[in-house]
């Protein structure tokens, strides 16, 4: 009888572990190849893990809501249909045996305690909220510890780094707390994680009425809740508003969008064009293709061009996957990069790698009939572009024989932006620059 391990899959460079939510199997379960046997959260993305083999789940190594390192075994499968569930595998105990045997962190399957970590704005992974309740560490404290991860997050290595000097750092803490516990009843306050100072963050008191309902966020509408607060208190944000005729764009996508659909097999939508006429804006302003260090002193300019879309959930939720190196591939190249990350996305198919990396971001604020908006600036990138609705206007149009009046196709294009590095001249010049490229689109290409 074979027996085979499923691990838990790489995820991405900077990925090192995941929480299982649900187990979609049972012990004892049959398994075909591909089939989804459990589900799995990182701060980043949910996903499915599917099995590569075919036969009997006999062992599970984990439970949910445990905490599993990147390439650990999280279960046993048997080719053998009849195999016994009661019966434990020779590999299951080497992996129990070093999960035991670690040094200085704990064992990588640590339950998520149950704490109430709400009156944080700061996220905290699983992994790390269940250190801090076995080492002791209030809230208070744990919002007092610089992370050193994305957008400021404390990682596993943060906190671990910080046990050995508790003592030296546990003075500054009662300031905390007295602040904390300071606050009267009628408002809570908590911390936001930004470089190099805290900013305390009221919350107004909330009443619930009779008949009201009371509505658990999910997770990731608490992550997306997170980094919207954060970015704001991060970012001074700036918008800036053109109006652009993108007449020459619809009635070229109108002309050729059977053909396209024809010859390459992908329905051609308005967003990878946006894409194109963003990236080639991005070459002729490099410098809105940028992140502020954490110290709040240093621009990191970024190589390359990682154009990130907004895309709706079908819970309601957004996601941004992103097209690498958008600037490197043609109209169709990015045709199908939307197309496949679009689908994706609403199937909760996509992997950690493809939402991370992202330097600019693009929004359709239009796809729900909206005419323009003021986006939230993605950390750490310092500006996003919305696109509104298409909507038909008459214009004056200046010809050789004179000024006549039209009907052309308007869009209001709105960038927000990070007023610590992007002026308005700079962001203005960007915004103006995209315009033109959809404006003066070539309505003689072929694609």
């Amino acid at each position: 009888m074979a027996q085979f391990e499923l691990t838990m899959p790489k995820m991405g460079e900077s990925v090192a572990e995941a929480t299982i939510i649900k187990w979609t199997k049972n012990e004892g379960d049959s398994i075909k190849i591909d089939e989804t046997v459990l589900e799995i959260a990182t701060d980043k993305v949910d996903s499915e893990i599917p099995s590569p083999f075919e036969g009997k789940l006999i062992k599970k190594l984990f439970n949910e809501n445990d905490v599993v390192q990147v390439g650990a075994v999280i279960a046993i499968i048997s080719s053998d249909a009849n195999a016994s569930v009661a019966e434990t595998p020779k590999t299951a105990a080497p992996v129990q045996t070093a999960a035991a045997t670690t040094t200085s962190a704990p064992v990588t399957s640590v339950p998520v305690a149950d704490v109430d970590f709400s009156g944080s704005d700061k996220f905290y992974s699983p992994l790390v909220k269940s250190i801090a309740k076995e080492e002791g560490i209030s809230l208070a404290e744990l919002d007092s510890i610089k992370g050193t991860g994305q957008d400021g997050r404390v990682t596993k290595a943060d906190i671990l780094a910080y046990l050995p000097n508790r003592n030296k750092q546990a003075a500054s803490t009662p300031v905390a707390q007295t602040a904390v516990a300071s606050s009267t009843p009628a408002a809570a306050k908590s911390t936001v994680g930004v470089p190099d100072n805290t900013i305390l963050v009221q919350r107004p008191a909330v009443s619930v009425g009779a008949g009201d309902e009371i509505i658990e966020m999910d997770r990731m509408r608490k992550i997306i809740a997170d980094n919207m607060v954060m970015s704001k208190h991060v970012s001074p944000h700036v918008t800036s508003f053109v109006e652009a005729d993108v007449t020459n764009l619809v009635q070229w996508r109108d002309r050729i969008k059977k053909d396209f659909e024809k010859r390459e097999g992908e329905k051609i939508t308005f967003t990878p064009l946006f894409i194109e006429c963003v990236a080639k804006a991005i070459k002729d302003f490099p410098l809105i293709n940028v992140s502020v260090d954490q110290t709040g002193t240093k621009i990191i300019k970024r190589k390359n061009i990682n154009v990130g879309m907004a895309a709706a959930l079908p819970s309601g939720n957004l996601i941004v996957p992103v097209i690498k190196n958008a600037d490197q591939k043609n109209l169709v190249g990015i045709t199908k990069d939307v197309n496949d990350l679009a689908n994706r996305a609403r199937a909760n198919k996509l992997a950690p790698d493809e939402i991370q990396g992202g330097t600019f971001t693009l929004t359709n604020v239009g796809g729900f009939g909206n005419v323009m908006g003021t986006p939230i600036i993605l950390q750490p990138q310092v500006a996003i572009l919305a696109v509104g609705s298409i909507k038909k206007k008459p214009a004056v149009i200046e010809t050789p024989q004179g000024d006549v009046i039209a009907i052309r196709h308007f869009m209001f294009l709105s960038l927000s932006y990070d007023h610590r590095v992007v002026d308005g001249s700079l962001g203005g010049s960007f915004l103006r620059k995209v315009a033109d490229y959809m404006e003066n689109w070539d309505v003689t290409r072929t694609s």
